[in-house]
């Protein structure tokens, strides 16, 4: 890691979970899914300190025991935000990354290319991702969040649903030569001043309704950097997705 003290990366990882509690513990080749995640944040070259937050001494004591760093939180954080912010107040930062603990093979390329906009001055103080569809399957995917952007790549809307769409032909069908369609990446990087006012802001009408927290930003009137990747990361919701993470890491030939 780089010996940079400005940036640090804060995983937020709680126990209690609808369709797969104790995720954050579930085994990938004989490792908790956190380590995986704690590692592979722990070699993005632009991050001094990575940052386990947890609201269960479970946790707790597995990051302890494979050496990481890990501390924890209130129980009563609504939101993985929440729990970040928690984290980075009293901490001597200028921008803190929000790493999904449910990504086990996030790309770190992905981490320093999102930390880069702040790190040379850009005027927003959110910077996020978002990589280019290929299918028409993964367009219409309810599970899989889009964004649209302006032509200086600051989001212009975040959803669920098949954005923009196309009209005329009632039904969208993704054109590989025609990059209109973005799949939203869920990191996030943000100067930490403007995180401490994020957890203040009310929850939005725009964000009630699509159940995505970034609209809050958005609604608010701040701007959100969106750069583009090629890099894609698989996260975890249930079980199963373990299988489709073993079979990515054989591919890869990644050693646990």
């Amino acid at each position: 890691m780089s010996a940079d003290p400005k940036v640090i990366a804060v995983i937020p990882a709680r126990w209690a979970s609808s369709r797969f509690p104790g995720k954050p513990l579930a085994l990938i080749k004989g490792k908790p899914m956190i380590q995986w995640v704690f590692e592979q944040t722990s070699k993005a070259k632009s991050v001094s300190e990575v940052i386990v937050a947890t609201d269960d001494a479970r946790i707790l004591e597995a990051v302890n025991g494979f050496g990481g760093n890990a501390v924890m939180t209130s129980p009563d954080h609504e939101s993985g935000t929440d729990r970040i912010a928690e984290v980075a107040r009293d901490r001597n930062c200028e921008i803190v990354v929000n790493v999904q603990g449910d990504e086990p093979l996030i790309p770190p390329a992905n981490i320093d290319l999102v930390v880069r906009p702040l790190l040379e001055g850009t005027s927003e103080s959110t910077v996020t991702l978002r990589i280019l569809i290929k299918t028409h399957d993964e367009l219409m995917d309810r599970n899989i969040t889009k964004v649209v952007v302006d032509k200086s790549n600051s989001a212009l809307y975040f959803s669920k649903a098949p954005i923009p769409w196309d009209r005329d032909r009632g039904e969208t069908k993704v054109d590989p030569l025609k990059p209109f369609w973005y799949k939203h990446i869920g990191l996030y990087a943000y100067r930490k001043k403007f995180l401490m006012e994020f957890g203040g802001l009310p929850e939005s009408g725009l964000e009630k309704i699509e159940m995505l927290e970034q609209l809050r930003i958005l609604e608010n009137g701040f701007s959100i950097k969106v750069v583009e990747t090629d890099l894609d990361s698989i996260g975890v919701d249930c079980e199963a997705d373990l299988v489709t993470i073993e079979k990515r890491l054989a591919e890869q030939m990644v050693l646990p």
